[in-house]
């Protein structure tokens, strides 16, 4: 993780098995906590944690959840905007949820990792997109449904349910 660092100046590391921006860090090159962050996340080397590219585009446009049913996109996003004083895009740390209709970039990401997801039976995902980039994939917590449901009056619940239902339809009929 240091040398990565020290490639990119600045960057974003966190647990791998982490949520609700528990435990993530920002760290810069030349940082005196880096070491002891370091080994605070993995426990002297002991698990595993993730160090990404720190993308600045996170302070104005958020980190946007793309929610996947059954590999089809939600056609809106939760942006998820970090307070002036946290720099995690996390509704749990006080982050503030705004949705928008899916952007291009949006829907080209959806449609390039959308069937994969489905092929391995993930009925419901969560994609992490800030700026151009996803920085996660979400299977097993993929949370923003209910802000998107009362913001634009949608039913994501219900797409997912009928999702169910198509795939076991399709399992009876073999």
């Amino acid at each position: 993780m240091t040398a990565f660092l020290h490639e990119h100046q600045k960057v974003v590391v966190k647990p791998l098995h982490g949520m609700g921006g528990r435990s993530i860090f920002v760290l810069q090159r030349g940082d005196k906590n880096t070491n002891v962050v370091f080994e605070t996340l993995t426990d002297y080397g002991q698990h595993y944690a993730i160090a990404q590219r720190y993308i600045p585009d996170i302070v104005t446009k958020g980190d946007a959840r793309v929610l996947l049913v059954d590999g089809e996109p939600v056609p809106y996003a939760l942006a998820r905007i970090p307070t002036e004083s946290d720099n995690r895009g996390n509704l749990a740390a006080g982050a503030r949820g705004e949705g928008r209709p899916l952007s291009e970039r949006d829907l080209w990401l959806a449609r390039q990792i959308g069937p994969a997801m489905r092929e391995r039976g993930m009925l419901f995902v969560g994609l992490d997109v800030i700026g151009e980039y996803v920085t996660e994939i979400n299977v097993t917590s993929p949370t923003g449904a209910r802000e998107l449901e009362k913001q634009f009056k949608i039913d994501v619940g219900g797409m997912l349910m009928d999702a169910i239902d198509r795939r076991l339809k399709q399992s009876q009929k073999r």
